[in-house]
Parts: C-alpha cells; structure tokens; sequence
C-alpha cells in the first residue's frame, strides 16, 4: 500500500543546532578555528556610549565573510541566505528564528 507523507507541525520541539550541523561541515570547522575576540577592543573607538545597541562586530565581520565566500553581494540576500541556512546560523552564533505569534494568510 502507498503511504503518503501528513505534514503535521509539532507544538513544541527540541532541535539545536549542534546537533544538526554535522562535525565535517565547513562553517562548524571554521567556527572551530577562526577566534575574532580582538576585533572588539579594535572596534570599540568606533561605537558610542549611549544609544541602542548595535550590531555585534564579530557577527558583522562573519557576515562579510560568508558573503564573500558565498559570493552574495546583496546586503538583503545575505541576511535572506544565512537565515535559511542552519550551518550558517550556527557558524554566526544565531539560533533558529522563533516561531511568529501571529500567522499570516
């Protein structure tokens, strides 16, 4: 008999991203390898005092990296692109989106 696949969205799910992005991936390497905790005392001259926070330097440096290693040079592709991509998301130190209250029609 032919089976056909329900898709049925669970309520409540444990994922983590750790798990998911397997040892030999590029992103899950190189996160491994490449520390860019000196960027925040060479960024710092450049940030204010007061005001919102801004974008974390390291976060902003990884994205212009996968930008150029994935050869997107749109600035709303590249936010589009790492949010689709779970080793992505893992790479930059980003959990996946939680799901929105308010469901769109």
């Amino acid at each position: 008999m032919q089976g056909k696949k329900q898709y049925q969205e669970k309520l409540f799910n444990q994922f983590q991203l750790s798990i998911r992005v397997p040892e030999h991936n590029f992103y899950r390497r190189l996160k491994a390898v490449l520390n860019l905790d000196f960027l925040y005392s060479q960024a710092k001259g450049f940030y204010g005092s007061s005001g919102q926070k801004s974008t974390d330097p390291v976060v902003f440096f990884k994205l212009c990296l996968v930008g150029y290693l994935e050869n997107i040079i749109s600035d709303r592709k590249l936010i589009e692109h790492c949010s689709m991509r779970l080793d992505i998301l893992y790479f930059l130190g980003y959990d996946i989106p939680a799901v929105p209250s308010v469901r769109y029609r």
